[in-house]
């Protein structure tokens, strides 16, 4: 999901550092309604830092992470795991790979509007629920926001100043199959392991439990 320093004009990069900032600042109010959200967005940070850096590797114009979007988003929340993309990209760049800071808006964005699209589709409703979320309905979810992602990293590369040809951003999509196929099984295997220890007290202060049940 990281798009490459030098696809994007720099004019364009301050475009998306605007409009990233305006999302941020708009849902930071419900960021502070909530204390422990706070809390749920330091741990969204250092979960995807460290999923991030467990597994990537170079495709294309992009590169393919392990990202744990859905596991982290049906057991901290919508707001946390949206700052937490932001924050652990943040971290990412500052500690890890200095090299993509010029894109952390962009990088964020191809990661917070497919979490945005889902939230108001699929996931508020999932949520409201209040019923077990069955294994089916985390594949449905989880293939909707890859989908989202591989989408947003198309649009960074049509409106790039470099040409590149579809057939890398098909290949770039094509390798979010295996996410896909592992994602699923995580976001599962965190929910069930969490939902088990729901009745601890450090679980429901750390962790959204009463969002997901599998």
């Amino acid at each position: 999901m990281h798009v490459e320093v030098g696809y994007v004009a720099p004019a364009k990069v301050m475009v998306a550092n605007v409009v990233a900032t305006g999302v941020l600042v708009y849902y930071a109010k419900d960021l502070i309604k909530k204390p422990l959200d706070i809390l749920r967005t330091g741990l969204a940070a250092i979960f995807f830092s460290i999923f991030m850096q467990s597994f990537h590797m170079a495709v294309g114009p992009s590169e393919l992470h392990f990202v744990g979007a859905m596991a982290m988003y049906l057991t901290l929340g919508f707001t946390p795991t949206l700052f937490g993309f932001a924050i652990g990209l943040l971290l990412q760049g500052i500690l890890f790979e200095p090299q993509d800071l010029p894109h952390l808006a962009v990088n964020s964005l191809s990661l917070i509007v497919p979490l945005i699209a889902v939230h108001y589709t699929l996931g508020k409703r999932l949520i409201a629920q209040g019923a077990d979320i069955k294994w089916s309905q985390i594949l449905k979810i989880d293939a909707a926001y890859y989908s989202g992602v591989t989408l947003m990293v198309g649009f960074w590369l049509v409106i790039g100043e470099v040409a590149t040809p579809i057939s890398a951003w098909a290949t770039f999509a094509a390798s979010y199959l295996a996410l896909v196929a592992c994602e699923p099984i995580f976001t599962y295997a965190t929910i069930r392991l969490l939902n088990k220890h729901g009745d601890k007290r450090w679980v429901q202060t750390c962790f959204a439990v009463a969002q997901g049940r599998a």
